[in-house]
């Protein structure tokens, strides 16, 4: 047997390796390679940065308030929500001049007065709506006086007959209450929405 060993030990080195090499080899090509992580170096354009996504408005805050800027607020948002993404607002801020329930629109300035500040609000650029669009399922009272040719007691009957017959299926919808007309939803109709 030694002599048998001795005589054939360069063969059995061999192919004892060879069988390790080929295990090893079929232990990397069987194995599932790991996905790559690709790194996106692409800079965003100044186009790209100033166009809102669909659901995204710009707001640009200013007045008494932490950090005033341009932010981008998802749809929907309310004048709260602005308030908050600019830091908040500072001790010196009248508050109680701005409805901050108001729901913002794209390209709206919100302007937070100072204490004994005599301001008039900032109008919106021309080609706008100066009232943002109103939701006459959810709005309270107070939003809804925003519409045109809206008082106090035309918006708490809005009010009273959501709450009697339940949300509106559509805008039109809103000619059921006692007191608006064809006239008065001409006016408004551009101004509603309902979700």
């Amino acid at each position: 047997m030694e002599q048998w060993l001795a005589r054939y030990r360069w063969f059995l080195f061999l192919g004892i390796t060879g069988v390790a090499l080929t295990a090893v080899i079929l232990i990397q090509v069987l194995k599932p390679s790991p996905q790559p992580v690709i790194l996106s170096t692409a800079t965003p354009t100044p186009a790209q940065m100033a166009t809102p996504t669909p659901c995204m408005l710009h707001v640009y805050v200013t007045g008494a308030i932490q950090r005033p800027d341009v932010y981008l607020l998802p749809e929907g948002s309310i004048i709260k929500d602005a308030v908050a993404a600019a830091g908040g607002a500072t001790e010196e801020a009248d508050l109680e001049r701005i409805n901050l329930a108001l729901p913002v629109t794209d390209g709206q300035q919100v302007h937070v007065p100072r204490l004994g500040e005599d301001s008039s609000p900032v109008q919106p650029p021309s080609g706008q709506p100066a009232t943002a669009k109103v939701n006459i399922n959810t709005a309270d009272a107070a939003t809804l006086e925003s519409l045109p040719g809206i008082g106090p007691s035309l918006a708490q009957r809005i009010v009273e007959y959501r709450q009697a017959h339940g949300p509106f299926e559509r805008i039109e919808d809103v000619m059921d209450v006692s007191g608006i007309g064809t006239a008065t939803f001409e006016e408004i109709q551009d101004l509603l929405v309902v979700r």
